[in-house]
């Protein structure tokens, strides 16, 4: 078998040479590039670690010179170079055709995973979330901002003990239900009874 791949390389023209000596190489690397990935030991040091910071959503931009892009770059350049000179286009074309396609493929994958950054759940609790739900109070609420109590409220599926004030005219008793009307200095609930709340 050695003998027969030896063979065919031995026909091949320089070109042909070039383009199957790309697409081998840098699939070779994308696969190990996946095992490495899939067994938590992928880096990507090209580019101010910019892959590795992406996968830790540090904010970082996403960049297109990483070794990651490098490679699938490359790695779609061979296939698609090989498949336009097998079908007979000339080298110029082949060319084109195979940086279109790498380009097309490194964008692609940034357009992915900026959507999947974006999708990634922040399990931090935003006060903002807290608006118009309504939960019960667990330490009485002093009328008219007259000081601060607490109320028991489920917030982004958990439930959370928060501090909050009124601007009802009567204090809110311990075991109301309450409902959130606005959240004060990012911190204090601003809340009504929820019994005088249209919903």
């Amino acid at each position: 078998m050695l003998l027969s791949i030896a063979d065919w390389w031995q026909h091949l023209g320089n070109f042909e040479k070039v383009l199957w000596g790309i697409a081998l190489v840098f699939s070779s690397l994308y696969l190990l590039q996946s095992v490495l990935s899939i067994s938590g030991g992928d880096a990507d040091h090209t580019g101010g670690d910019a892959d590795s910071d992406v996968n830790h959503d540090d904010g970082i931009d996403h960049q297109f010179f990483t070794i990651k892009n490098m490679i699938a770059f490359f790695t779609m350049f061979g296939w698609v170079g090989i498949a336009s000179h097998y079908s007979g286009m000339s080298k110029i074309t082949t060319i084109l055709l195979g940086l279109a396609a790498g380009t097309i493929l490194v964008l692609m994958m940034m357009f992915i995973l900026k959507n999947m950054s974006k999708l990634r759940h922040n399990g931090a609790m935003q006060m903002q979330n807290a608006i118009n739900k309504t939960g019960t109070t667990y330490l009485f609420i002093p009328a008219k901002r007259g000081g601060v109590g607490k109320v028991h409220i489920k917030v982004q599926g958990t439930l959370h003990e928060l501090p909050a004030i009124t601007d009802d005219e009567t204090e809110i008793a311990t075991g109301k239900l309450i409902r959130v009307k606005n959240i004060i200095n990012d911190r204090i609930l601003l809340v009504t009874v929820a019994d005088n709340s249209l919903f």
